[in-house]
Formats: C-alpha cells, structure tokens, sequence
C-alpha cells in the first residue's frame, strides 16, 4: 500500500491533465515535455533505440539553436540501434575548460504485463528515475544556457550513450573515451550516482554526491567430469566439486579496504551507537580488526562499501537427468574496490577456492579499472553549499558507490566523474531496475533547480 500510494502520489505531475500543466512553470512545462519524450521512447537493448532518443533529443537541441557543428551523433555500423549524441556549448574563456555532463539513454527491460501501467508512458515509466530524469535536466540545462543572454565563461559538453544497462554490448562512454576523446575531454564530469534518501514516511534524511565506485566484473568458475551413468556414482563429481568451491567463497571475506571518501560516509554510520556503529568506529580507527568487521559488515550497506565482494549469482550443470554431469559451471559477479585489478580478484577466487580442477575466468577482463576520485572541494565545495541552501538541516555526505555506471569508462580520457546529488528517491529506491519506476514530483522539481544553479555556478552561467 505505501509502495502504491508513493507512486500515486510521486506523479501527480505526470497525470498529464491540463489543469496540472497550468500549474507549473513555463520553464517546467518545456522541461517536462522533454522528459515525457525521453521516457516514451522506448531505449531497451531488446526492442529499443537509444539512436532514436538521440536523434529526438538532437532535434530539440537544434531548435533550441544549437548549430549542426555542435552536434556530434555517434555509432558503431554493427550495433545502428545504440548510437548516442554528444552536444557542445562552448564557452567565452578558452582557458577556462570544460564540464562533462554524462547520461546513459538506455533502460533496463520492463515487460507490460508485469507494470501496473504501461512501462512506457509518462505516468509511471521505466528509465523516469534511471536515469531519465537526468538526461532531461542535462538537455533542459544546455538549452536554457544556449538562449541565455551571454554565453557561460566555461565550456560545457554533454554525452548521451547508450549501453551502461546491458554488460557486454556496445558501450557508447567506451566508444567515446576510446575513439573520440576530444568530445568527453572535460576538467570533471557529472552522471548519476548520487541524489537524496528519503525514509518511510518521506523525510528527506541525507544527500549524498558519488566520488567514486567499484568496478562491475564477472567470473566463470567451470569443473569439467568424464560424467557417466548415474547409476554408477563416482567420487569425482563435477557439481559437487563446484559446489565445494562456492561454499568456500561464502565463508570468505575479502579484507577491509578504506579511502577517504569511504570513511566520510562510514563516519556518520558509526555516530549512531548502535552495534554496527560501534563496530565502526573501532574498524575506522583499525581496518584490521576482524572482530569490529564481522559485526559492521551485518549491516549489507556497510558491507557493500567495506571491501570487495564476489557472489555467485547463475548455475547450471549436467545434460540428462539420468547422467553425472560432464560440466558444472558458475557465474560469481564481483564488485572490485577502487585500486584492486580484475586479474588480483581473480587470483584471490584461485586461492581461496584451493583446487585446480575448478577453472577461474574473467569476462571481458580488459574493462577500465574502477579509479578512487579524489575529494576535490573545486567540485564539493558548491554542490555543498547549494545542499545547505535547498535543503537545510539535511546532512551532505560524500559516498562511494558499491554499483556501477558508466563513469569507470572515462578514466582512460582522465576525467574524473562525480554522481551528483539533488534529487530525493523514496526508501525503495523508486523502483529503480524494478517494477513501476518513478520519481517524485516535488523531488524531480526541487532536483532539476538544484542542478541547474550548480551548473551554473561551474560553467559561470
């Protein structure tokens, strides 16, 4: 029921009615009808277009006054339907530099049947909060800045990609970072990954921005057997033996790696007092002490920031029900700490698992490594201060993301990504990767006024 009355009450703006739209802004109403366009423009790998949403998104840019030079549209000719735009609004000052704004286009699957409305309108829609709802702002931002009177001292470029939802496909940051540098070359660039909590009953309780994440990486672990008639069992059994190596790896803990933007979340955790707070304190003054882990690492937002973590996530074996299986295999998803390599995880799952005959494979091993971000108060510093002034008495603290974006793919352009805050997501996260997805109205408004002062204090707008 709360689930329900959140999403009823979190779209009163998307009702679409034409008394609601009489209430907002005109600067609201030419936003929302960017948003609405993105969101009912269906970008899933399976049935979608991110080129679409780019070419959409273009055209409204193009209106706006952005010339044909200041639009760059991207593809690969193996994959027409995840092509992206990259827009440039270029400053006054050449030696001033440049911003990045980062946004994905692409959404993770939504079946109809599984919705309570259409995934793909506006009231309730896949991709409202992930991250559409940005993507939105970053386009409603760069118009506002080309029709304003004079242009901003600091360059400004945003990239809009496709492929952040689907590992493994083509990757439009990859693409960009690898091939075309010169259009996401940026001083700092800003993409999803923070925004505000809001509790059960919809308090605003804290505003994080993301400096940093750990990186997304898959592993195969493979046992292959000479299998045999079932009815003759033999000691060597391939899913046994798979068995015994997963049952190693949930009794492992990779040890306690801290940074400083982790210990700047961590530290308001450890103020509560509670067990899992006092843990914390003690594990912050001495990342050693196994005892202190054992019980921070009960709470899993704790523990999904304290370390490394690998589970497995997919099985299969065998190929009749009346035969030993020949093969037994395994997927153990990681999430890397920023510094460590695929290839250390890797040799870390060799020796705990103790056995050669369970083979260890990385996928696609040559991703980016997930790169620590520094705490750079040229960045914090006004997103800070901005908080404090849209939402006062709400604490503002920086936070390292145990999930993953496309921000690990700009680390060999050497632009350093932050997830900015503004925008609240109800306790359940809005659905996000879920069913009916959402945002709130008020945080959505509230959200893209914040932005769009922080962009203008970066750019000098």
């Amino acid at each position: 029921m709360r689930a329900l009355m959140a999403a009823m009450a979190s779209l009163g703006l998307l009702a679409a009615g034409a008394g609601q739209a009489a209430a907002l802004r005109p600067d609201q109403v030419q936003f929302r009808a960017i948003y609405k366009e993105l969101v009912e423009t269906n970008t899933s790998h399976s049935v979608g277009s991110c080129t679409e949403a780019a070419q959409k998104m273009g055209a409204r840019l193009a209106a706006a006054g952005f010339s044909p030079a200041e639009l760059t549209y991207f593809a690969d000719p193996a994959f027409p339907k995840d092509g992206g735009l990259v827009a440039v609004l270029k400053g006054s000052d050449a030696k001033a530099g440049a911003v990045l704004l980062l946004g994905h286009l692409d959404v993770v699957e939504a079946r109809r049947e599984d919705w309570t409305r259409d995934p793909f309108v506006l009231v309730e829609g896949r991709g409202a909060s992930d991250m559409k709802s940005i993507d939105a702002i970053w386009i409603d931002s760069l118009i506002r800045l080309k029709q304003a009177k004079r242009p901003p001292r600091r360059t400004l470029k945003m990239a809009l990609t496709c492929g952040e939802e689907t590992d493994g496909a083509f990757n439009g940051a990859s693409w960009l970072a690898t091939r075309r540098p010169d259009l996401v070359r940026a001083d700092f660039g800003l993409n999803e990954g923070g925004g505000g909590q809001l509790d059960e009953q919809g308090h605003r309780e804290a505003m994080t921005v993301q400096v940093g994440q750990k990186a997304y990486q898959d592993y195969h672990l493979t046992v292959t057997n000479p299998g045999g008639h079932s009815s003759r069992p033999r000691p060597d059994n391939a899913i046994y033996q798979l068995a015994d190596a997963l049952e190693r790896l949930r009794r492992y803990v990779f040890p306690v790696r801290l940074s400083d933007t982790t210990r700047a979340s961590l530290t308001p955790r450890a103020a509560r007092g509670d067990p899992v707070g006092q843990a914390l304190t003690r594990l912050l003054a001495d990342p050693g002490d196994a005892e202190a882990a054992r019980i921070a690492m009960t709470d899993p937002d704790v523990n999904a920031i304290l370390h490394t973590n690998c589970v497995a996530t997919q099985l299969a074996a065998g190929h009749a029900p009346n035969a030993l299986a020949q093969r037994a295999t395994a997927n153990v998803n990681c999430r890397i700490f920023p510094g460590e390599t695929v290839e250390e995880t890797r040799q870390a799952l060799v020796r705990l698992i103790a056995d050669p005959g369970v083979t260890v494979e990385a996928t696609d091993p040559d991703k980016p490594l997930a790169v620590p971000t520094a705490l750079d108060p040229k960045v914090i510093g006004p997103m800070r201060a901005l908080s404090t002034k849209y939402f006062p008495g709400v604490p503002f603290v920086p936070a390292m993301s145990s999930g993953a974006t496309d921000a690990v793919y700009l680390a060999p352009a050497h632009v350093p990504i932050f997830g900015v805050p503004g925008i609240f997501r109800d306790a359940d996260g809005d659905g996000v990767h879920g069913l009916n997805e959402r945002i709130g109205v008020q945080s959505l408004y509230d959200g893209r006024d914040y932005l769009f002062d922080l962009l203008k204090v970066y750019v000098g707008g």
